[in-house]
């Protein structure tokens, strides 16, 4: 048994040889091309320091990475083994070195799956790493990646040129003050990082969070938002702000894709309620999906991108919740109906070129039974990449299977990589532009596309697509 650690240069390509030698080929077009990166979860402060370091391997790769430390407590490793820190500050495991230990002797477990896939390239590629990660070979890789991340090549910003990124969009709440953007702005350096405007916190009355989230939104504004005019207000002033750091999109997160659309005076009664804490589950739905056609809305006004990512049961395990807070991997996809949830946003916004409206999905029954059929019909709409549990080399080819016939190509986006891991971000377009020219390839060997309208395909899919789509 060998411990190297190789990736195959036709990794992931058809084995049949002809489609193969087209794969490659058209790999080839688009490996080297810049990184288009319109959504993720990247911090921004790493970018506004020029010194800035990541900490140690586990810092970087194992504590912030929900992917990860998901797939190991599900098989009984305690999170707070793995150093990630609890809310109510109860010691967890301190020793960096013990955390990676433990990671690598479960390393197995990502075998076949897209966190698998990513991690390897990235210790590979970035890290130099050639043996294979598992309990014997764990603290020389630890030590080998502790030391490249003491090295300046290893700094966020020459890393995020040495990766050939073009813009980097991060995700950021109604209230954040976006300093960490005006640092990197006003630093003189020439990468792109542009923030996102993402309303969730103030809109989803049903967070345990959001008398908290409104009292800062209030205070970036500089008013108490007392009332639902008021909300809207700052929601308005909010976003032409974010226009004005360089933001080209929104983001949306709600349970369902249920819209609907409340006179002013219902709005503020639930608004009032929620206030006294008061407001009940259907006020909080009912509410979420208005003032998601609010900022449909907005949209059309500002031309600000519209993201929506409804079909997650945020939070599905109390237990970790409890102990751990958000974002740790406990979040459940569920059943989503579009095309009746949708409906009153899009008769009034459907049919207005001023909306770009970018849909994704968590329930892939959904793909060709309605977010085709809809995308492929109201020029608001498009879809996004396959997100999430789906953001996978047979996830990617199942969208494409079911899609492609009834959307069309250019009635998607392309590729995001919706990462916090920010190493991981030319690992995961790599996966993505091998996908997509070996589906491509297959159109080629079948006579459904010639290797002119190819290569044309394989440029927009891999980077044309995005830029277009969030006016980059």
């Amino acid at each position: 048994m060998t411990d190297m650690l190789t990736l195959q240069p036709d990794r992931y390509f058809d084995p049949e040889p002809r489609k193969k030698e087209l794969a490659m080929h058209l790999y080839g077009q688009v490996a080297s091309k810049p990184l288009v990166c319109p959504h993720g979860h990247v911090d921004p402060r790493m970018f506004a320091d020029p010194d800035y370091q990541f900490g140690s391997p586990a810092d970087l790769l194992l504590i912030p990475d929900h992917y990860i430390f998901r797939m190991l407590y599900s098989q009984g490793i305690p999170l707070e083994s793995l150093g990630i820190p609890r809310i109510d500050s109860a010691p967890v495991e301190a020793d960096h070195r013990k955390i990676w230990q433990i990671f690598a002797e479960h390393f197995y477990l990502f075998r076949g799956t897209p966190t698998g896939m990513w991690l390897t390239h990235e210790l590979h590629d970035v890290f130099g790493i050639r043996r294979k990660l598992n309990g014997r070979t764990s603290l020389e890789i630890y030590d080998q990646i502790a030391d490249c991340l003491a090295k300046p090549e290893f700094r966020p910003r020459r890393m995020f040129e040495q990766f050939g990124i073009e813009v980097l969009a991060t995700t950021d709440a109604a209230s954040d003050p976006l300093e960490y953007h005006k640092a990197i702005r006003d630093s003189g350096w020439k990468g792109r990082v542009v923030p996102t405007f993402r309303p969730d916190g103030v809109v989803n009355l049903d967070r345990p969070d959001w008398k908290e989230n409104l009292k800062a939104l209030g205070e970036v504004c500089g008013y108490e938002i007392s009332s639902y005019r008021k909300l809207i207000q700052a929601l308005e002033e909010r976003r032409a702000f974010f226009r004005s750091m360089g933001a080209t999109a929104t983001d949306h997160a709600a349970l369902t894709p249920f819209t609907c659309q409340l006179a002013d005076d219902e709005a503020e009664a639930i608004f009032q309620r929620a206030l006294q804490g008061a407001a009940t589950a259907d006020d909080a739905t009912r509410f979420t999906g208005h003032l998601i056609v609010e900022n449909a809305r907005m949209s059309t006004e500002d031309g600000l991108v519209m993201q929506f990512h409804p079909g997650s049961y945020r939070n599905h395990n109390p237990v970790i919740f409890g102990r751990f807070g958000y974002d740790k991997g406990c979040d459940i996809p569920i059943r989503s109906d579009f095309t009746q949830g949708l409906l009153p946003l899009l008769g009034r916004f459907g049919n207005d070129k001023r909306l770009t409206m970018i849909l994704f999905t968590l329930d892939e029954t959904t793909y060709a039974r309605e977010l085709a059929p809809l995308a492929g019909h109201y020029p608001a709409l498009r879809l996004g990449p396959p997100w999430w549990f789906h953001d996978s080399l047979n996830g990617m080819q199942r969208y494409r299977d079911q899609v492609m016939e009834t959307a069309g190509l250019y009635n998607t986006v392309g590729f995001n990589d919706d990462t916090r891991a920010f190493p991981s971000i030319p690992a995961r377009h790599d996966l993505a532009r091998r996908v997509d020219a070996n589906w491509i390839a297959g159109l080629v060997v079948r006579g459904i596309v010639d290797m002119d309208d190819a290569e044309e395909m394989i440029q927009d899919a891999a980077w044309r697509l995005a830029k277009q789509a969030y006016k980059f």
